[in-house]
């Protein structure tokens, strides 16, 4: 019998799993090694929660998908994996910034000032 393969299968995402783990820096193997996980165990973000738990002006990495629900009242970059057409209208809205984790890797390589929301 063989195993079971519970990482992800899709080839973009083994290929960022790589390239953010080749980085050596902390943050980004943070997120590579969320990210390598069980799709069960990525993160799902609500907007109020992602409202509620940030301040003007940060730079957020979603290691998973964002959701709709709720809105934002300040401006953000959000990176994420996906995110749902509602959530994009509302990010859109409220005047932040909706990038992948790809362009926020190359824009920032160093990571810093970037957090994790878990």
């Amino acid at each position: 019998m063989s195993h079971k393969i519970s990482g992800p299968s899709n080839y973009h995402i083994r290929k960022l799993i790589r390239d953010l783990w080749k980085t050596k820096i902390k943050i980004w193997k943070k997120v590579s090694k969320k990210l390598s996980g069980p799709r069960r165990n990525r993160i799902d973000a609500n907007l109020y929660r992602i409202n509620k738990k940030t301040k003007k002006n940060d730079t957020i990495v979603v290691p998973g998908k964002i959701l709709g629900i709720g809105d934002l009242d300040h401006n953000l970059t959000i990176a994420c994996l996906e995110s749902s057409k509602s959530a994009k209208k509302k990010i859109e809205s409220s005047g932040s910034k909706l990038i992948s984790i790809e362009e926020l890797l190359k824009q920032n390589p160093k990571g810093s000032g970037v957090k994790i929301f878990y």
